[in-house]
């Protein structure tokens, strides 16, 4: 059964910096991401694209939304497999590439390293990545290929 989920999201434009965008280089692209009852996000564009390096981008949160989806899904398969995970990290890349007045993403690609508990199955563990990428929700959201290059660590504790 489909059930639609909701989510707001607040994004407030800061960067006025006295006459509004009556000149490219007369605006931050700096803006406030709010979403109710959670701490507010400080944003910009890519430094590429006039933004402030030191702020959140787009682009940036695209790749942790998939980055960090695929990890809680794998989370989960990974405990219906009967693997213990007992450390996640990744280190996800993503490539955009720039067409006239826009862009769009070309790849992200995952490499979370996978650190399981010495009584669990590596096999199993690694096959829980092909099934927490079908079932992400962002994965699954998107119109380019995101590939998951996974490394499973037995733990020695």
């Amino acid at each position: 059964m489909n059930h639609p989920h909701r989510y707001r999201v607040d994004v407030v434009w800061t960067g006025n910096r006295g006459t509004g965008t009556d000149g490219y280089r007369n605006y931050s692209r700096n803006h406030v991401i709010r979403v109710p009852g959670k701490p507010d996000l400080a944003g910009s564009s890519d430094p590429t694209f006039r933004g402030d390096a030191t702020r959140h981008n787009p682009e940036d949160m695209l790749v942790a939304a998939l980055s960090t989806c695929h990890m809680l899904s794998y989370l989960h398969m990974a405990t219906v497999a009967g693997v213990v995970v007992v450390a996640y990290d990744d280190s996800a890349e993503g490539t955009m590439v720039t067409e006239g007045d826009g862009g769009r993403f070309t790849e992200v690609v995952l490499r979370p390293v996978v650190t399981i508990r010495a009584d669990s199955d590596s096999d199993k563990a690694l096959a829980a990545h092909e099934d927490a990428h079908h079932a992400c929700f962002i994965a699954n959201s998107v119109n380019f290929p995101v590939r998951c290059e996974p490394r499973i660590v037995v733990s020695s504790d």
